[in-house]
């Protein structure tokens, strides 16, 4: 098992504007956990190792309350003497199944593994955030830090509400961000109601009967049905993120039969991913799509098996919350970007957003930042300092 030490890959001394509330040696500590997440990434689910990190950090600022939840996440819990409101932060810790193509010193140190949407940057920032917490105690009401993991399987929000030691809490209002390539470094972006779209994964087993090649009329094959399934999701697309009914059915997988040319095929399989702003017209459009799928398979003698994976509620950014990310912006000097239309992917913290009161904000990673995902993608470490700074000015406004 790898071994993190606090004291590997220190970084060159970067100067950043708007700190405000972290020394630089504070952002230069920081920068060096962040590199060392960075170099040893796990993927959801088994994000043991980041885990150890986080909970070595929080023990050494003695943090009162910390607790494990979602089996490889963590829960900071800090608590003011008086009465006041109840507000959870979210940072994501998982890493993806991607080959890193960077060769700078901190690259990752597995296989296939790589932290390409920067929530080594994400999990960081809710470090700073911690100590920043502890050096300046709140007064009143409490701030839950969650390190949230598998966040991008879409499994890791359900797992952290479904654990009993996160079920004592209730919130009145929680906040997360994610990092933004293509906007302008600390830009901050900002939209009431959905941030991110409603995403699930449709997966359709069709299960015929072979036969010979020469004689596909004596089995049942899977061609057609694919065939019209796939034109029955071109059909009902409406690729126009700008508009309400905005409905994105995307193929990505299609399988059928083997590669024996003395067969017609008697199985295949289409999986599709598909994407809405309006969980109301998720929900019917599925079941459109769902009952031309029963009824082709029924014409056609297949007997379909049909599944869903990788759920994402849409982010639903509750207006004065939205306000408070304004107004620590406006506060820092910060470039505020409003954003026309939701984000087409999908973001777990939609399931808390769908019960608690909260918001999520973007906060530009530079113009010239790879793309997330892409396998040359790092986290800009000139933001996280502003965007610690974000969190806790909103901590502040709230308490």
């Amino acid at each position: 098992m790898l071994e993190f030490s606090l004291l590997e890959f220190a970084p060159p001394i970067i100067q950043i504007k708007f700190s405000r509330m972290l020394d630089q040696n504070s952002i230069q500590s920081l920068i060096s956990i962040r590199k060392k997440i960075h170099a040893n990434p796990e993927v959801s689910g088994l994000e043991f190792q980041t885990q150890k990190l986080i909970l070595d950090y929080l023990k050494e600022l003695k943090v009162f309350k910390i607790s494990i939840v979602g089996k490889t996440g963590v829960l900071a819990y800090f608590e003011g003497v008086d009465q006041g409101s109840a507000i959870m932060i979210r940072g994501d810790i998982d890493a993806l199944p991607i080959q890193e193509v960077n060769t700078f010193e901190y690259k990752s140190t597995k296989k296939g593994v790589s932290h390409k949407c920067g929530h080594d940057g994400h999990t960081t920032i809710l470090l700073g955030l911690a100590k920043l917490l502890v050096e300046n105690p709140i007064s009143k009401g409490s701030v839950a830090l969650l390190f949230q993991p598998a966040e991008e399987n879409g499994m890791g929000a359900e797992a952290v509400m479904s654990d009993p030691e996160f079920q004592q809490y209730t919130f009145d209002f929680v906040f997360a961000l994610h990092n933004l390539p293509s906007y302008n470094l600390n830009t901050i972006v900002v939209k009431n109601s959905e941030f991110t779209a409603n995403v699930k994964s449709m997966i359709i087993k069709l299960h015929g009967k072979t036969s010979h090649a020469a004689e596909p009329e004596l089995g049942i094959n899977p061609s057609s049905a694919i065939s019209r399934i796939l034109l029955k999701a071109e059909e009902m697309t409406n690729n126009n993120p700008e508009k309400k009914d905005f409905f994105l059915v995307t193929p990505i997988f299609l399988s059928m039969g083997e590669l024996a040319y003395g067969i017609s095929a008697g199985y295949g399989e289409v999986h599709f991913t598909i994407r809405s702003w309006s969980t109301e017209l998720m929900n019917e459009q599925c079941d459109v799509l769902l009952r031309y799928i029963n009824d082709v398979s029924k014409s056609d003698g297949l007997s379909p098996e049909i599944s869903w994976t990788q759920v994402f509620h849409a982010n639903l950014n509750h207006p004065r919350a939205v306000e408070h990310i304004r107004k620590a912006a406006a506060e820092l000097s910060l470039e505020i970007e409003e954003r026309a239309y939701p984000f087409k992917w999908g973001e777990d913290f939609g399931l808390f957003t769908q019960k608690f009161p909260g918001a999520m904000f973007g906060i530009g990673a530079g113009q010239n930042s790879p793309a997330l995902h892409n396998p040359d993608y790092d986290f800009p470490d000139e933001i996280l300092p502003n965007a610690v700074s974000m969190f806790y000015n909103i901590i502040h406004q709230i308490l």
